[in-house]
């Protein structure tokens, strides 16, 4: 199976995960890391936009993936969706919407709007192996 390491350098693909639920965020990260991946969290779409704008300003680690959820007070999932988008410095992170509704047309919403996936809570560990398709097209754009 591909590694979800980042390229030739042997670093770990970075995930940001999106959810205002602390348990869903919890197992978020414990799946994610499961899978080999550098797992930071956010319990918000506004607290993962101040992180991605500190991370670009300081320099440091790229995220590779954002899975964020969908309802979330202040700004939810297709806000932040739409914002990472907008961005030229963001708009290249694949971002993945979950959801614990399936409304087709929220999910055709999303992916019209740019949403690399979108998938129904709870996430298991078949959809992390999803997720490791597009971890590894982003290994080979890398190299």
């Amino acid at each position: 199976m591909a590694s979800s390491r980042n390229g030739d350098t042997g670093e770990q693909f970075h995930v940001l995960a999106v959810d205002d639920s602390q348990v869903d965020r919890v197992f978020m990260e414990r799946l994610l890391k499961n899978s080999d991946c550098r797992v930071t969290t956010a319990e918000n779409g506004v607290r993962a936009m101040e992180y991605l704008w500190s991370e670009k300003e300081q320099g440091q680690s790229k995220v590779n993936m954002i899975i964020t959820d969908y309802s979330m007070p202040g700004m939810n999932g297709y806000e932040l969706l739409k914002k990472v988008k907008g961005s030229s410095v963001m708009k290249d992170i694949p971002v993945v919407i979950v959801s614990s509704e399936n409304v087709p047309a929220r999910i055709e919403k999303c992916l019209e709007e740019g949403a690399k996936e979108f998938m129904l809570k709870p996430l298991q560990q078949s959809d992390v192996k999803r997720l490791r398709c597009h971890l590894t097209e982003l290994q080979q754009l890398v190299k």
